[in-house]
């Protein structure tokens, strides 16, 4: 049919408000010790690239409680870049007075023939992963931090969303489509269901209905981000969601460019045992003196020093001796010069993010919820 209307669904929602608060103080969330700038920088930090980089600084000035939302299929097991940066960056943006939606996309992992396209098994997962997310950390006391179930919120709004969805589809051709089809791990040559031509819209439209000024995904998620901005343009919407991409750990073998979930020698995954964590280190790839894309270094920087602040090597006198590096770039000069071995940092690695993933162990083996939930995830076949 023929519409002469041309309103967009989306403007009969919550708009992305920057509007100041009349009492901002009267917000417990809002940080009374750090200033603009502060905010701003610790917001920033989390990101490879933001944009806008005003916009950021304007959102955080004039909004005492800013949205963020992150979201994940629960398609297997969580590796240590999902559960650890994930939890970092959170915990970073919550100090710094933001409230973070992490979108829990059942029906998305469904579309896209995650867990075989089987939804009980994808909410397993899903209970699994906020059960490693609530033992390594993140920092979810009062309502900082809402997990939100796709299929729940969806169908409880329906009216809200699928006028939303249609109108994003209506608005865009089907190349500007497929272009973002990388946010799903797939490529423009990959044969796609229809289902998987679908998902772009509807992630698109996630961002408006969950009312975020503020896309905190990783660099792979990029695309579909940049098309809710064009999307804004389109329907003559001021305020654009801010895009702050996070970086995407690789893979521990050469050339990996990130991490696999059906390879697992590629990754940590957050309950592997102390010693399958001491294995894949000793086996990553690591060269001497090589820093650019050397993983175990990536790892240092992403996960060890935002977590410690602080990265310490244990050697034998002989070799130099225990030292304890208080910055990436102090790390990253020793190492090009060969004052700093692969044999004595990776050791110092594993050692680091078992003290990490202690906890998550330790939950997964004490807890009979989160015991039975891992059991069940670990006999799940992962497909694409």
């Amino acid at each position: 049919m023929v519409e002469n209307d041309q309103t967009p669904p989306s403007e009969e929602m919550q708009p992305l408000s920057v509007t100041p608060s009349t009492s901002p103080s009267s917000n417990p969330t809002t940080p009374q010790v750090m200033n603009l700038e502060e905010r701003f920088q610790l917001v920033r930090s989390v990101g490879e690239e933001c944009i806008q980089e005003e916009e950021l600084r304007n959102l955080l000035e004039k909004k005492p409680l800013p949205i963020c939302y992150d979201g994940f299929e629960p398609s297997g097991r969580m590796h240590i870049a999902q559960g650890v940066m994930k939890t970092i960056n959170v915990n970073k943006l919550t100090k710094a007075g933001c409230k973070v939606k992490i979108w829990i996309a059942d029906w998305f992992a469904q579309l896209n023939n995650k867990m075989g396209g089987d939804l009980k098994k994808i909410k397993t997962v899903g209970e699994y992963l906020i059960e490693i997310w609530k033992a390594v950390g993140m920092d979810i006391d009062g309502d900082k931090v809402e997990f939100l179930w796709s299929s729940d919120e969806i169908n409880s709004r329906a009216h809200e969303y699928w006028p939303l969805v249609m109108d994003i589809a209506r608005r865009n051709k089907l190349p500007r489509i497929m272009r973002c089809v990388q946010i799903m791990g797939r490529s423009e040559q990959d044969e796609l269901t229809a289902a998987q031509i679908f998902y772009p819209c509807m992630q698109c439209a996630d961002i408006f209905f969950l009312k975020a000024d503020i896309c905190q995904l990783g660099m792979d998620q990029r695309k579909v981000n940049v098309l809710a901005r064009e999307y804004c343009d389109d329907i003559k919407r001021k305020n654009k969601p801010i895009i702050l991409s996070h970086h995407m750990l690789p893979g521990l073998q050469q050339g990996q460019e990130k991490m696999s979930k059906s390879d697992p020698s590629s990754s940590i995954f957050m309950e592997d045992e102390e010693a399958e964590v001491k294995t894949k280190i000793k086996k990553a790839y690591c060269p001497p003196q090589i820093v650019e894309g050397n993983p175990c270094l990536e790892y240092i920087k992403y996960i060890v020093f935002p977590w410690f602040h602080e990265f310490k090597v244990e050697r034998n006198p002989e070799n130099g001796g225990e030292k304890i590096y208080k910055s990436f770039e102090e790390l990253v000069a020793d190492y090009e010069s060969g004052g700093l071995h692969p044999g004595d940092l990776k050791p110092a690695l594993a050692k680091a993010l078992n003290t990490i993933l202690q906890p998550v162990r330790d939950h997964f083996s004490k807890d009979p919820k989160a015991k039975d939930l891992l059991k069940r995830v670990k006999g799940y076949r992962v497909t694409r």
